[in-house]
């Protein structure tokens, strides 16, 4: 690094230096020692390793053995959730995870290359500004990976893709290499049968929560101080918060009733070999069971009640301290939204923060969430196509008559079902992507997407049949683009052609829409993190974790389109944990509830909305028209179907835009800092003050 006027070394604010120069390493933020470990093989042969990794010492040794000799996958293999930073001479190797939800950032500075697990505090030291057009594809198509690219909303901060590694070499070239191969370009590779497949989902997942508990994290001295009273006889997980002021020490989960938050519940509470059923030891000595929290909105009951009476029936177990937690207007959908940490980057997670900060404030210090499941496990309705492409059109029976059923309130309509699909699913299958691509530019540019059916229209979509048939497609608009002008509509379409002509893919369909919805949602799963944090308190989301993602790949596209495939295969990990008995209708779907509770925030913030949108930065910007949000604003609280998630969109960007600038500053100091200071520094939320640089 270089010096500045004064001689004094540019370094991140609030950093502990973990080596020096060449190439020197930080860690920022508040992570607990047993989060930051570095191990040395030999002189000029180090590596570290940021978050939950259950690997033991000796293992990450032999990673960065492997890692030296270029097979740097390995330190990607590890059970838990982590960064990996390998300095082998003046090389350094920095792999992204499989998902997106540890992402790895670099921009160029000073003649070199300056990475980082966080946007912000680049954008900060290069100065960057805003990419608009890469604002405008967020809205436009936020799952499409052709107008996304690996572009960040700041000019000049690039994200390194998920999958792939950064390498930089004598501090200055770089490369971004793949260490995971898509399973359709790997050529001789026999199919993995599907009960071996589910045996891998369940190890891996068994392993991710395992690693977990192999590190005292959840009784770290650092944590709970002389004012943590414990296990007090009679005080309550809420007692000893309040004692307190944070999350209850110890390990505890989400348990909404839903499949994966269930499986996740009961595995950390009880796997064989484990501290299950009494895992925690307090400043008393005496035990404690898991804490499992269950959100009840009391402002939304619809389609809510099944799911508490299944989570109420799970938390019976001896090994759950089961605790409801009660919600009223005040923490529905966009309440709050003048308050709020500033995120990496916009997220759907904004407008329902302080919901979600208000639910996991009841948790522990190590919370498991069962976020992600759905895009690991299940399959995307485009690997329809896929199957057309192997010619194993008999798999298909059994989805179709699924959502035939979901129609058969319209007899009419569910008889048309089988030959919709068909239909959609063969087209895909026979329209190259180039071609796919550039169809879809084409709509933004002439907007006749705006008339399309299926998912247009609601919030959770018309019908099942109806996202289905339009997902069945290479690229799409996503639900904002309706409302973006058509400046910005033209941008994004010139994005997508040049993209469609540059990176030719011979991936199918079905692969790549999975692959790129995954990534989506594990960069929004990254934003909820830093939205929702609790000082003290570590989310874990085990079905974004490598090892997690990496088995799931395995599962045949046959097993992955059945009706209540990713409840079977939750079950079987259940199973092998030892646990049989499960609540009826456990692992069925339900949206109602959220998308209820969206409309009823929303009809109660729309004043504030309007205020928000009186003059918007996004219209300053030139990516929508203020008194087009305004009337989409008024329709929907006034219960007109329209897009829910795309209003969600719009507001997250315009709450972001507004937090930036008003607290963005320099993340750095010494004499070679960026110009821009500001007191504000102080204000960025420790998410952002969390990188390894």
């Amino acid at each position: 690094m270089p010096y500045g006027d004064e001689g004094e070394a540019l370094q991140p604010v609030g950093a502990q230096p973990l080596w020096g120069d060449p190439d020197p390493l930080w860690a920022v933020g508040d992570w607990r020692p047993d989060e930051v470990r570095v191990v040395e093989a030999e002189p000029h042969l180090r590596l570290a390793v940021f978050g939950c990794c259950g690997a033991s010492d000796e293992e990450l040794r032999l990673g960065l053995v492997a890692a030296r000799g270029g097979a740097f996958r390995q330190l990607t293999s590890w059970p838990g959730s982590y960064t990996a930073v390998a300095c082998i001479g003046r090389r350094l190797t920095i792999p992204a995870d499989l998902a997106g939800a540890r992402p790895v950032f670099y921009a160029p500075w000073a003649g070199g290359t300056a990475y980082a697990t966080a946007a912000l505090p680049l954008a900060d030291l290069i100065e960057a500004q805003l990419d608009v057009g890469h604002l405008a594809a967020r809205l436009a198509c936020p799952d499409a990976p052709e107008a996304l690219g690996d572009g960040t909303p700041f000019a000049g901060v690039r994200r390194v893709p998920p999958g792939h590694a950064l390498i930089i070499r004598e501090g200055g070239s770089r490369e971004i290499a793949s260490y995971e191969p898509a399973s359709s370009l790997v050529v001789g590779a026999p199919p993995v049968a599907a009960e071996e497949a589910v045996a891998g989902v369940r190890d891996a997942l068994v392993e991710a929560v395992r690693a977990r508990f192999a590190a005292p994290r959840h009784a770290a001295e650092h944590d709970f101080d002389e004012r943590d009273p414990g296990p007090v006889p009679g005080m309550g997980p809420a007692d000893r918060r309040a004692a307190r002021g944070g999350p209850a020490p110890g390990i505890g989960a989400d348990l909404s009733g839903g499949a994966a938050s269930g499986t996740l519940a009961l595995l950390a509470s009880g796997l064989p070999g484990m501290p299950g059923t009494v895992f925690g030891m307090g400043a008393s000595g005496a035990g404690e069971r898991l804490l499992a929290v269950t959100y009840n909105d009391l402002a939304v009951s619809e389609g809510k009640q099944e799911e508490l009476e299944r989570a109420r029936a799970i938390g019976e177990s001896p090994r759950l301290h089961h605790v409801v937690v009660t919600g009223d207007d005040e923490v529905l959908p966009y309440a709050d939204l003048a308050s709020g940490p500033l995120t990496d980057e916009p997220g759907p997670s904004l407008i329902t923060s302080e919901r979600h900060r208000y639910r996991l404030s009841a948790g522990s210090a190590d919370h498991f969430l069962g976020l992600g499941a759905r895009h690991v496990l299940d399959a995307h309705p485009a690997r329809l196509a896929d199957l057309l492409l192997d010619r194993r059109r008999r798999h298909l029976v059994r989805p179709v008559a699924a959502l035939a059923k979901s129609e058969g309130t319209v007899p009419s309509r569910s008889l048309l079902v089988p030959v919709t699909i068909y239909r959609a699913a063969r087209r895909l299958a026979r329209t190259p992507y180039r071609e796919g691509v550039e169809e879809t530019a084409a709509q933004l540019r002439d907007g006749s997407f705006r008339e399309r059916d299926g998912g247009w229209t609601d919030g959770a979509g018309d019908s099942a049949v109806d996202a289905s048939v339009a997902a069945l497609t290479w690229c799409r608009p996503g639900p904002a683009a309706r409302w973006l002008t058509g400046e910005a509509l033209a941008e994004v379409s010139l994005r997508l052609e040049a993209a469609a002509q540059s990176r030719p893919t011979i991936e199918r369909p079905g692969e790549r829409r999975a692959r790129a919805a995954l990534a989506r949602r594990a960069a929004d799963h990254r934003v909820f993190e830093q939205a929702v944090e609790i000082r003290n308190q570590r989310l874990h989301a085990p079905f974004y974790d490598n090892q997690v993602v990496r088995a799931s790949r395995d599962l045949p596209e046959a097993l992955r389109v059945r009706p209540g495939a990713r409840a079977s295969v939750l079950r079987a990990a259940l199973a092998g944990a030892g646990v049989h008995e499960l609540p009826p209708g456990w692992g069925a779907p339900s949206h109602t509830g959220h998308t209820a509770s969206v409309r009823a925030g929303l009809r109660l913030a729309a004043d504030d909305l309007m205020q928000l949108f009186a003059a918007p930065l996004l219209a300053d910007a030139g990516l929508v028209e203020a008194r087009t949000v305004r009337k989409a604003i008024g329709a929907a609280a006034r219960g007109e179907p329209l897009p829910l998630d795309g209003l969600a969109d719009l507001v997250s960007m315009e709450l972001w835009l507004a937090r930036l600038l008003a607290r963005r500053g320099t993340c750095w100091t010494g004499g070679a800092a960026p110009a821009r200071r500001r007191a504000a520094t102080a204000g960025v939320a420790p998410a952002q003050q969390r990188p390894a640089l």
